[in-house]
C-alpha cells in the first residue's frame, strides 16, 4: 500500500495496512536543529528520512500566492497587529456598509504556480492542500478580540458581513485552486482554533450561527471536487465533534491530548468509526520531557487504542525547538512499526 493509498483509506474510515504517519510541520526555528541531527537540509528530506506519509502543501505556504501590487497581504492585518487583543481595522465598524468598504483581497492577484509545482513533485504521497482558511481568526483579528466578542451579541449583522467577505474570498479562491490542481490534491485541509486548554472560545450557539455554516459549505465544496476533508482545531473541541461530523468533516487534527475530552480513549469511544483522527501524540509534555523509550511506549499505546484507522502525528504540528530530535525519531520509529 502506497503512502497516498494508506492515508486515503484511513480518512475514508477504513482500516489500512498500518496506521499512517505525519511528522508535522516543524517551526522554522526548529528545522536547523533537526537538520543537524538527522543530516538533512530540506523539509522534504526530513519527511523522507522519518517516513511521513502525508505532505501539507497549502498555497499560503508560498510567498507568491498573493501578488498585490502594493505588497499587501490577504487581509492586510498581520503587519499592523502584534496580538489578537489589539483592535483591528474593523473594530469601530457599526454597519454592514462600513465592513463592505474595507479593502478586501481580490482574486485576480492570486498566483498558484509555486504551490502547483510542489504538489506535482509530491506525487507518491498524500497531498493535503487548499487554502488554510483560518477564517475565524481572520475575522477575530479584523475586529480585535474584545470588539469581536461584543459584536457577536450586539451587532451580529456586522460580524456576519465580515465572515461573508472573508469566507467568500476563501471559497472562490479554492474554486480556482482546486480547478488548477485537479488530480494533484487529495484533501482540503483547513484550520481554525476553536478551543482552549479547557473548553471552547465561543458558545456553541455562536459557533452554530457564525462558523458551522461555513465549515459545512467548505466541506461540500471539497466533496464536489472529489476531495477528502481534514479540519484542524487545537484545544478542547470535544463538544463540537458531532457537529463537525454532521457538517462533512472526515478527519480531525491535531487532537490536543491534554485537553478535556481529547484523549484517545474518549475520542474512540464516542466518535470512532464516524471520523478519522490525525495527531494525538502529546507535544505539551510527552515529546518535550520524556525519554525516547517512553515516547515509543506511548505511541504504541495509542496505536492499540486507535488501531490502523489513525494517522500518528504530534498534537501540535508546528514542532517547537524544545522538542528534542531524539524524541521525534522515537515517535516515527514506533508509528512505522508493523
Amino acid at each position: 500500500m502506497t503512502s497516498r493509498d494508506r492515508i486515503r483509506t484511513i480518512v475514508s474510515g477504513a482500516s489500512a495496512d498500518r496506521c499512517g504517519f505525519w511528522l508535522g510541520n516543524p517551526h522554522p526555528d526548529t528545522l536547523p536543529i533537526y537538520h543537524a541531527y538527522f543530516g538533512t537540509s530540506t523539509l522534504e528530506a526530513l519527511h523522507l528520512k522519518l517516513g511521513s506519509d502525508l505532505r501539507w502543501l497549502s498555497p499560503q505556504m508560498t510567498t507568491t500566492v498573493y501578488r498585490h501590487p502594493e505588497g499587501k497581504g490577504l487581509f492586510d492585518i498581520g503587519q499592523h497587529k502584534k496580538s489578537h487583543a489589539e483592535p483591528g481595522p474593523l473594530a469601530h465598524c457599526t454597519t454592514v456598509s462600513q465592513v463592505d468598504g474595507y479593502d478586501w483581497p481580490r482574486l485576480e492577484y492570486l498566483d498558484f504556480a509555486d504551490c502547483l509545482g510542489s504538489l506535482s513533485d509530491a506525487t507518491p504521497y498524500y497531498r493535503a492542500s487548499g487554502f488554510w482558511m483560518p477564517f475565524f481568526h481572520d475575522v477575530l483579528d479584523l475586529f480585535g478580540f474584545e470588539p469581536f466578542m461584543l459584536k457577536l451579541h450586539d451587532q451580529p449583522d456586522v460580524v456576519h458581513a465580515a465572515f461573508e467577505r472573508v469566507c467568500g474570498f476563501y471559497y472562490d479562491a479554492n474554486e480556482r485552486f482546486f480547478a488548477a490542481g485537479k488530480a494533484m490534491v487529495d484533501a482540503s485541509f483547513f484550520g481554525n482554533d476553536f478551543g482552549t486548554q479547557r473548553d471552547l472560545l465561543i458558545s456553541t450557539h455562536h459557533f452554530d450561527e457564525f462558523v458551522l455554516p461555513w465549515i459545512r459549505r467548505f466541506a461540500g465544496q471539497a466533496r464536489r471536487h472529489e476531495l477528502q476533508v481534514i479540519m484542524h482545531s487545537c484545544g478542547s473541541v470535544h463538544r463540537l465533534i458531532d457537529r463537525l461530523i454532521d457538517a462533512g468533516v472526515q478527519c480531525l487534527h491535531p487532537l490536543q491530548a491534554k485537553a478535556p475530552g481529547m484523549d484517545a480513549q474518549t475520542l474512540v469511544r464516542e466518535f470512532g468509526g464516524r471520523i478519522a483522527f490525525l495527531g494525538g501524540i502529546d507535544t505539551q509534555e510527552l515529546l518535550i520531557k520524556c525519554t525516547p523509550g517512553e515516547v515509543r511506549q506511548e505511541v504504541r499505546r495509542l496505536k492499540d487504542i486507535f488501531g490502523p484507522c489513525w494517522i500518528a502525528s504530534p498534537s501540535h504540528e508546528a514542532l517547537l525547538p524544545d522538542i528534542p530530535p531524539r524524541n521525534v525519531a522515537a515517535m516515527a520509529e514506533a508509528a512505522l512499526e508493523s
